[in-house]
């Protein structure tokens, strides 16, 4: 039987406030276990939560850069459930009214390359967001420190989620890890979290469940929680989807339930039964009022919008000539955008491919080696320019500007003429002249009888082979198209002469 996989993410965003949703207290990560949980975050008896105004300006942000409705009027619930990391017994949350319904997020799916390497092929698909709701996170459970026990750190208590759930749109892993980079993207460029999968920031819950091919119903679902890196996400689906059809196809059943991903086994296991909404005995928190939103609210909020990642794809498109291909690469984070865009105001519009070429070859390449993000980038956007602008202007190769660059990444000064200082300082400057050209090439034809002779046979590679001794004998420093209109030039020469006689 052909199974179709069936997924819908639940993604937690911890937003970008210094203090958590309805206390004061600190969220900077990293603190002393439970020195950052007041007595609001823990419920004592008494205290009251104040409902953080600079997490609902994120939620609204959010739901305006996905095109979503923003409610004028949402409602808090308690959400009642018994963890040891759940202080309260409760956690504040929004259900049947929350802050953002019904939005859009369009992706790019990653395709086989058909044979070009340079230029892979996605495929464009617009995912439903169901809703995004305010709540407060759990505390964090920690086992490795303590032998046949379990400590609890509160810290985390109360720190401002956007709980982001979408449709069941999605049909394999790879669609839903091209969503979840395209949500991370998007939150982080919005500025409303800044998306460390390492500390918990960008966590991914995934429902999985199969069906046949073409079977309208859907199947039975697990819930695999708490998933922090793309990677796993990848690994966790594509696992617990095969597990799925061989229960089923063995003659059992798959029961609703929530299961977690040991990336050291690369297996799920169950974790707990999955509760419907009704085990959890929502119902409006008596200590919150309602939620209101006004018009002018949302539209104050909409003028601090930045151009956001779809607009800017079809902007570098449509002004700068690149493919959807570049476009979609250069806008992978609001860093690398902006790193372009200042690099390209050095060099001018019209050298915006080779530009995009370099950023999404060499600098790529670089920051991945290094495992470094653009921000951390040793070469600046300007030091980039004026070393491209030597390419553009036939003074050095693009193979001695790679070892430009190289010195540059290595050297971390910041001189923004240090291009230039290092060419100097090297002697890398390009050979263009034609007649020191033309006296290496002789040279090179001399030393080289038998791939004239194969040339002059028909056979290109000849031709290549004399083109790469010709470089080799100028240390690269020749200019490529110049050797190729001379090296032609001086084979018709000899042919011609060969003639004669």
């Amino acid at each position: 039987m052909n199974w179709e996989i069936v997924i819908g993410l639940e993604t937690h965003v911890q937003l970008s406030t210094v203090s958590k949703i309805f206390s004061g207290t600190s969220t900077c990560f990293g603190a002393a276990p439970n020195s950052q949980a007041s007595a609001i975050d823990l419920a004592l008896p008494g205290v009251l939560p104040a409902l953080n105004r600079g997490a609902v300006e994120r939620a609204i942000r959010f739901g305006l850069a996905i095109d979503a409705k923003v409610a004028p009027y949402s409602v808090f619930a308690r959400k009642n459930y018994f963890y040891p990391d759940l202080p309260k017994g409760y956690q504040i949350s929004q259900y049947d009214q929350p802050i953002v319904e019904h939005g859009t997020l369009t992706i790019q799916i990653p395709q086989p390359a058909n044979g070009n390497k340079n230029q892979p092929q996605e495929v464009e698909k617009t995912i439903s967001i169901l809703r995004a709701h305010l709540e407060e996170d759990a505390g964090k459970l920690l086992h490795e420190e303590f032998a046949g026990l379990s400590g609890v750190d509160l810290n985390r208590a109360g720190v401002p989620l956007l709980e982001i759930v979408t449709e069941p749109d999605m049909r394999s892993a790879t669609e839903a890890v091209a969503y979840a980079k395209a949500l991370h993207t998007l939150v982080v460029w919005l500025g409303i979290c800044d998306g460390n999968m390492q500390e918990g920031s960008f966590r991914c819950d995934a429902n999985v469940s199969v069906r046949p091919v073409g079977q309208e119903k859907l199947g039975t679902r697990a819930e695999i929680k708490n998933l922090n890196s793309f990677r796993f996400l990848e690994e966790a689906i594509l696992h617990e989807a095969q597990r799925q059809i061989e229960l089923i196809e063995a003659g059992g059943s798959v029961i609703q339930e929530t299961r977690l991903y040991d990336p050291t086994r690369r297996e799920t296991r169950s974790m707990r039964s999955k509760e419907d909404a009704q085990d959890y005995r929502y119902f409006s928190d008596p200590d919150l009022l309602p939620l209101v939103v006004s018009a002018e609210w949302i539209e104050q909020v909409r003028s601090t919008l930045p151009e956001l990642p779809t607009a800017m794809r079809e902007r570098f498109i449509t002004t700068y000539e690149l493919s959807a291909y570049d476009a979609h690469q250069l806008t992978a984070s609001k860093a690398l955008a902006e790193y372009y865009e200042t690099a390209l105001e050095k060099m001018g519009a019209q050298h915006a491919k080779v530009l995009a070429n370099w950023i999404t070859g060499e600098l790529t390449a670089q920051l991945k080696r290094h495992e470094l993000s653009i921000e951390a980038c040793p070469v600046t956007p300007t030091q980039l320019a004026r070393l491209l602008m030597h390419i553009v202007n036939g003074a050095i190769s693009n193979k001695i500007a790679k070892d430009v660059f190289q010195t540059m990444w290595d050297e971390k000064s910041g001189d923004e003429a240090a291009a230039e200082r290092i060419i100097e300082a090297q002697g890398l400057q390009q050979i263009s002249e034609v007649g020191e050209l033309e006296a290496i090439i002789e040279q090179v034809l001399i030393a080289n009888p038998k791939s004239v002779e194969e040339f002059r046979a028909g056979k290109q590679k000849a031709f290549n082979a004399l083109v790469g001794q010709v470089m080799k004998a100028t240390q690269g420093k020749a200019n490529p198209q110049q050797v190729n209109t001379c090296l032609q030039q001086k084979l018709g020469e000899k042919e011609a002469m060969e003639t004669q006689k």
